[in-house]
């Protein structure tokens, strides 16, 4: 009777106490280095070494899919389109972990501030040197607002005030205010000598907004200010994607959800581009799902590949890369590793014929 009573009262402590989960640190995902690696492989020269094999094997075949390796003109989309917007998503993913982490190491709300305003100026300086002109210390061939990097700093910065202070309901609703925000922007500033509404290449409401903005530094080509709205978009939706994988779901449920939600985000997308056309330069709503979309289904893959099934020899070279992203993005934007190559594969050149190109590389 004493064993029971004592057992009795061991249980109702138990029940009115219970223990505590113990707060660990969110495993680091192998799955996103390697997509981020995979991403900046075409950015480094995959793609041209795409293209120059189809200039040396030409045909139907290889020339649609050296086409993937263009970027559209204006209205439309190709595999190359993504390889921006898919960076941006998986800088959403790293926010949503990041910030856990900070927070489970009581880190105050004012540093994780100062942490992402810093490193927004960081990212908006490095982009105007390796794309802007800066250190050729001429303001008539600086372009301030230029480079991928000031579109990474801006939603980075955006995405991690909105993350910081609404959960992830909160943050789908602020995503889609954002969107639609943006779409009534393109649709009721009217411009001169346009008109309102007007999606062209040379006439639209994102345009004119940067070059009143911009001034003597307006150069055309991707849009900025207005297309800030699509930025943080784009980082929310990995941020979103972040946070289902640092969910208490199993494995197999997370990998369905994120199957779920990346089909959701490019169905919806298709469905928009009925009114609002895909457009990459202007970075348009429609835009924003159907490549956030494929963006969350090819992290899905890597993730059920990788982290799930446990195949991760294959991705090591992605893997390496990805972890020094930004390191090898500013390398190749300021050295020509060709003139290193050609020392050792230079004399080779010649002797390929039409492989020379694609051996160039």
């Amino acid at each position: 009777m004493t064993t029971g009573a004592h057992r009795f009262q061991d249980d109702l402590q138990l029940a009115s106490n219970p223990p505590q989960p113990v707060a660990t640190r969110p495993d680091r995902l192998l799955s996103l280095d390697g997509l981020r690696g995979f991403d900046m492989l075409w950015i480094i020269g995959g793609a041209e070494i795409v293209k120059d094999l189809a200039k040396a094997c030409p045909g139907k075949l290889s020339t649609e899919l050296a086409q993937q390796f263009e970027h559209v003109a204006w209205v439309g989309l190709h595999a190359f389109d993504i390889i921006w917007t898919l960076f941006m998503f998986m800088v959403g993913v790293s926010l949503a972990f990041s910030i856990a982490n900070r927070k489970l190491r009581n880190a105050s709300r004012r540093s994780i501030y100062s942490h992402a305003i810093r490193r927004s100026i960081i990212l908006f300086s490095l982009g105007m040197v390796a794309q802007g002109n800066l250190l050729q210390f001429n303001l008539a061939t600086l372009h301030p607002f230029y480079s991928v990097l000031h579109g990474i700093a801006a939603g980075y910065l955006i995405a991690t005030i909105v993350t910081m202070n609404l959960r992830a309901k909160g943050q789908a609703i602020v995503t889609a205010i954002f969107l639609l925000s943006y779409w009534i922007l393109l649709l009721v500033i009217p411009v001169p000598g346009v008109g309102r509404g007007v999606l062209t290449s040379t006439g639209n409401a994102a345009t004119y907004i940067d070059s009143l903005i911009m001034g003597r530094f307006y150069y055309g080509e991707n849009t900025w200010f207005l297309s800030y709205l699509g930025f943080a978009s784009s980082v929310l939706i990995g941020v979103l994607a972040g946070e289902l994988l640092l969910s208490a779901r199993s494995i197999r449920a997370k990998c369905l959800a994120l199957y779920a939600y990346g089909a959701g985000l490019l169905i919806l997308g298709l469905i928009w581009s009925i009114w609002l056309p895909i457009i990459k330069l202007l970075w348009t709503s429609s835009f924003v799902l159907v490549a956030g979309g494929i963006s969350c289904l090819m992290m899905a893959t890597f993730y059920l590949i990788i982290d799930v099934l446990g195949y991760r020899k294959w991705a090591f070279p992605f893997s390496v890369i990805g972890m020094n992203a930004l390191a090898v993005y500013m390398a190749t934007n300021l050295f020509d590793f060709r003139l290193i190559g050609n020392v050792f594969v230079g004399s080779l050149l010649p002797r390929v014929g039409r492989w020379g190109e694609a051996l160039a590389q």
